[in-house]
């Protein structure tokens, strides 16, 4: 920017104040002709000045991190049984304290991790995609199709979505594939709904026409113009499912309808502590449900963090 005194002529008297006032109308032009931010450039400003969302972030990327590298780390095995060291309180050898087999509590708490994260997000895509290909579809082909694929949803929507689990859970037995596939069965109705919603939305906007008037086929209007444009709530959805599905996957081990021992996720090892507790063995119960409890916290207040930055509407 070219200051307005230095190409001012040395025998003018202008004051001060003239140039200041002019070079500050610069700098506004300036910021006016910038190149504007992108969305998701402009989204990701927003989100970092949510404290909150930002907090909760950071909390899920550091589980994320000791979940993969602490039970590697770590010196105990999450299966090695040590019965002279059984519950023991927490202390310099054993973070977390031992169980009632003597194992390592840090060790299960993090290997717990592994498989309550592994849950949460395998249930998400699974849920992102069966959404997005079903509500996508439904809402753009509207009429009939629309109709019908929607009575659908609403038959699947009616069912009691716990009982559909655990009976799909008896049936099929306890295994980390079936905690998913049941969790999915029904679970991806919601994604369906908010994705047709806002198809039915955009579908009529100019560049979809035009890409209709170009001959673009439908699965090509879909994923080139349509979802694109609706990642935003889609992206706030998936932020939500996980939460459910870690919280699901843990009432159903709590129920002993979880994985096999001797592997643990936090909802066995809050159900296997659960008969202890009144002992004074606090610990067995503490650790698992308090990573139950933040992570459900962060994933939520992510979320909402999410949906605020995504807001078209409060873009600026």
């Amino acid at each position: 920017m070219t200051n307005l005194r230095e190409a001012a002529l040395p025998q003018q008297t202008i004051p001060d104040e003239w140039f200041q006032k002019k070079n500050k109308d610069l700098e506004k032009a300036e910021e006016v002709v910038r190149p504007s931010l992108s969305y998701w450039k402009d989204a990701w400003r927003r989100l970092k000045k949510n404290k909150l969302a930002m907090t909760g972030l950071v909390f899920l990327a550091l589980l994320a991190l000791f979940a993969i590298f602490a039970p590697i780390l770590s010196p105990y095995s999450v299966t090695q049984v040590d019965y002279p060291n059984q519950n023991q309180a927490p202390s310099a050898s054993h973070w977390f304290g031992t169980d009632d087999a003597g194992r390592d509590v840090f060790t299960r708490t993090w290997y717990g991790a592994r498989i309550s994260l592994f849950v949460g997000l395998m249930a998400a895509l699974i849920d992102f995609f069966i959404g997005i290909i079903y509500g996508g579809f439904s809402g753009y082909k509207g009429g009939r199709a629309d109709s019908i694929m929607m009575r659908i949803i609403e038959i699947l929507y009616g069912l009691p979505h716990l009982l559909v689990v655990i009976l799909l859970m008896v049936v099929m037995g306890a295994s980390l594939t079936t905690i998913i596939v049941a969790l999915t069965v029904t679970g991806w109705v919601g994604m369906a709904r908010i994705v047709r919603g806002q198809v039915l939305q955009i579908k009529n906007y100019e560049f979809v026409t035009a890409s209709k008037s170009f001959g673009a086929s439908t699965p090509r209007i879909i994923r080139k113009n349509l979802l694109p444009n609706t990642m935003g709530p889609i992206i706030v959805q998936m932020t939500l499912t996980v939460p459910s599905a870690i919280f699901a996957e843990a009432f159903l081990s709590f129920l002993g309808l979880g994985i096999s021992a001797p592997y643990a996720s936090w909802g066995v090892m809050a159900s296997d502590a659960l008969p202890v507790i009144l002992s004074g063995d606090w610990w067995r119960l503490f650790f698992p449900a308090f990573f139950i409890s933040v992570t459900m916290f962060a994933f939520n207040v992510l979320g909402d963090g999410l949906q605020d930055a995504l807001d078209p509407k409060l873009r600026g």
